[in-house]
């Protein structure tokens, strides 16, 4: 099953319309860094890019929810998805904020429903389905993150590494336990 097939952005999509127009002053909000100013047309361009980035984060929490409360996980299973939603819940509380400060709306998280929808959770038959889904999603945004790089100023490099670190790492336990062979090939992401 395809997860870039639902009408809502993907992270793909998010970085190809981020890798060329997202601002540095956007990426200095969501990382942290100061700036000193915005232009308004930056500022209103920068607003929906990170609320498509939120509406993102807001589906990845819920699909680890669902998966937590489907009764097909096993209880360690359970526990590391739990942590992997915390992860992204972070992320999302970085980007409200960037988005916030710009003066704009965040994005709103649908209900648990509509996602379960856009994710096809009734065609989760057990564990491994599960962690199909989540790995593919994790693999998703690390290479996302990964994306932005190139894009960003060199003060903003590490920030970017970090988030994608962060999904790559994610990956990578996703992966070992489902049983994936370690790559023979390097460069795995980007």
């Amino acid at each position: 099953m395809s997860l870039y097939t639902r009408s809502l952005p993907t992270r793909r999509d998010l970085l190809r319309y981020t890798g060329t127009t997202l601002s540095v002053a956007a990426i200095g909000l969501v990382t942290g860094h100061g700036i000193k100013a915005a232009h308004a047309a930056d500022a209103s361009q920068d607003v929906a890019i990170l609320n498509a980035a939120i509406a993102l984060e807001h589906e990845g929490i819920a699909a680890y929810q669902i998966a937590a409360t489907s009764g097909l996980l096993q209880p360690a299973i359970v526990d590391i998805g739990v942590t992997f939603q915390g992860h992204h819940k972070g992320h999302r509380d970085v980007l409200v904020k960037a988005v916030e400060t710009l003066g704009g709306k965040p994005a709103e998280e649908k209900s648990l429903e509509a996602y379960a929808a856009d994710l096809k959770a009734a065609t989760l038959k057990n564990q491994e389905d599960v962690l199909r889904l989540a790995l593919g999603l994790e693999q998703g945004a690390a290479n996302a993150y990964l994306g932005l790089i190139p894009s960003l100023g060199a003060d903003y490099h590490q920030v970017a590494a970090q988030m994608a670190g962060d999904e790559a790492f994610h990956a990578a336990i996703l992966g070992q336990a489902l049983g994936e062979p370690i790559p023979k090939s390097a460069l795995i992401f980007g």
